[in-house]
């Protein structure tokens, strides 16, 4: 796999061991049945307890059975995943970003104890609530509510645009609290087979295709009151968590666009046209020089992210900035390997094109490329242009 200026050279032997195991099981495990899950619309769930096994789920986080692993290794793990595909990263990074991360910052000890040996392992699965039908970019307009009932909470509404939901366990759930002054937007944890609960899946995509996209709606579900996050209150919650999923996001498209790369350089040294490989005609060569500044220069960006994380110091704003580049990078290099490829690019014997279509998905969720620009502008001036 692409490193041209030799930044796997800095890599501790923990690090190479992750970058491994994870590169070890997409190639054996996922490239060679991904295609056809992706045309059947299906994910591997078999594969969802294998990965917990090989600790892919929060390998960042602490305790509960949990690696600690840097943040670097996390970032190479989500990069190996998406060489793979973006449907199994986004499992992955929805099931230790956007669940266990909540529960292990803002959870009670009890809540921790229940769920994150069971997430961690594979045995559950978990679903993040944010997005509406009605509001995406603007979550803090959510609909979603929970009233006080008696020893807890009735919640209802309905959120969109779920990874896991349809085969969720669990649903870290983000409504606004009409019981509390002010309304506050506070975390639940929803089991999906309580009384008022479905997780309908969302069929018929054109992109992500394996990876199961659902929706949660609530119809008077009552909760406990132990079922509440008890330590984090306001948007602060859920914006955090998005923090930590973007910035696997930021590794994880560089992996997409380095198994381009990798395609599209082997085609080009085997394929023959006019009597020699296609790869020694200019035009080719520059497309691979392009690509191959592109990708470097997103991991330059995304190393350097896991040095201002594991230092404290990692702000959601440069969160933005590498989430927005390494996707529209990988976007655009992924179509530059699918055109190299000629008509066999539009198979799914090849994966750029698999790419090209899931990268659709990324290039918009969590954060679109334009409310990034937005994010990073406003820290750039003072202005925020939302208001």
């Amino acid at each position: 796999m692409l490193d041209y200026v030799d930044l796997e050279s800095e890599l501790t032997e923990e690090e190479r061991m992750v970058r491994d195991t994870a590169r070890e099981f997409v190639e054996e495990q996922v490239k060679p049945d991904v295609g056809q899950h992706w045309i059947d619309g299906t994910f591997p769930k078999d594969l969802i307890p294998e990965m917990g096994e090989l600790g892919f789920y929060a390998p960042n986080l602490e305790g509960y059975g949990l690696p600690n692993l840097s943040e670097t290794a996390y970032g190479l793990l989500m990069q190996e995943l998406e060489a793979g595909d973006s449907g199994l990263r986004s499992m992955a990074s929805v099931q230790g970003a956007l669940v266990m991360y909540p529960i292990h910052a803002f959870g009670s000890d009890a809540q921790k104890d229940e769920w994150l040996p069971k997430l961690g392992a594979g045995e559950a699965v978990g679903c993040f609530g944010l997005t509406e039908p009605e509001h995406g970019s603007n979550p803090s307009a959510m609909e979603t509510h929970a009233e006080r009932d008696g020893d807890g909470y009735v919640l209802n509404g309905a959120k969109t645009w779920i990874t896991n939901s349809p085969i969720s366990d669990v649903a870290v759930v983000w409504a606004k609290d009409r019981s509390s002054d002010g309304t506050p937007v506070r975390g639940f944890l929803v089991e999906t087979d309580r009384d008022g609960v479905t997780t309908n899946k969302i069929d018929e995509k054109l992109s992500l295709r394996a990876s199961i996209t659902g929706e949660i709606g609530l119809n008077d579900v009552h909760v406990p009151e132990d079922n509440v996050l008890p330590d984090v209150e306001g948007m602060k919650g859920p914006l955090s968590c998005l923090t930590q999923a973007r910035y696997g996001i930021a590794w994880g498209a560089v992996g997409a666009a380095m198994d381009c790369f990798e395609t599209a350089r082997d085609y080009a040294t085997d394929r023959e046209q006019f009597g020699k490989p296609i790869g020694g005609f200019q035009l080719q060569q520059e497309k691979l020089a392009e690509m191959a500044t592109q990708i470097t220069n997103a991991q330059l960006l995304a190393h350097r992210l896991a040095t201002l994380k594991e230092r404290g110091d990692l702000r959601p704003e440069q969160v933005s900035m590498a989430k927005r580049n390494n996707v529209r990078m990988a976007r655009e290099q992924s179509r530059v390997a699918r055109e190299m490829l000629g008509g066999n690019g539009i198979t799914a014997d090849y994966s750029p094109m698999r790419h090209v279509t899931n990268l659709e998905t990324v290039y918009t969720y969590e954060g679109t490329h334009d409310i990034h620009s937005l994010i990073i502008g406003h820290d750039l001036t003072g202005i925020p242009a939302f208001e």
